[in-house]
């Protein structure tokens, strides 16, 4: 009994731990995260989230909720009084197929926004535009969240 208890518990403990056990898709896997919620909401408002349930694959870079509320006063609340321009952010946050930190070429990349964000690499510390990659491959079914610790504004 004491081993199917230990079992069950370690089986709870990583499908928690680890929602690509459960067969997530990114919106699931950044709502089981912690430091998510703001953007998981921002998707749900744009109506972006089901879009990014489908098969995909996407790279996400994804603001943590700290860089949500880096944003200048008034920008949030104005972005989701407009969903278009709150589309419009996310999307740019967006990369098409799933592209893990050991893969990014340096440079400029397309998001599916249609504008180009600028990725480096220096030993391994990525950023994108001005943000940094504060954790890497958070690995999901139709693709990849690379958090951020900077919401990325298109010009």
């Amino acid at each position: 009994m004491k081993k199917l208890l230990t079992a069950f518990f370690a089986l709870a403990f990583f499908s928690a731990a680890c929602p690509l056990a459960l067969g997530a898709d990114v919106v699931a896997t950044a709502a089981a995260g912690t430091s998510f919620k703001t953007f998981v909401k921002a998707l749900q408002e744009a109506g972006l989230a089901d879009t990014l349930k489908g098969p995909g694959p996407f790279t996400i870079f994804a603001p943590t909720d700290s860089a949500f509320s880096k944003l200048p006063e008034g920008t949030w609340d104005a972005l989701v009084k407009d969903k278009v321009k709150l589309a419009q952010v996310l999307t740019y946050h967006i990369l098409p197929g799933k592209t893990l930190v050991a893969e990014f070429k340096p440079g400029q990349n397309k998001t599916i926004q249609g504008d180009m964000v600028n990725i480096l690499s220096d030993n391994g510390k990525i950023t994108v535009n001005n943000a940094n990659v504060i954790q890497s491959d958070i690995v999901a079914d139709n693709g990849v969240i690379q958090a951020i610790d900077t919401v990325l504004l298109p010009k």
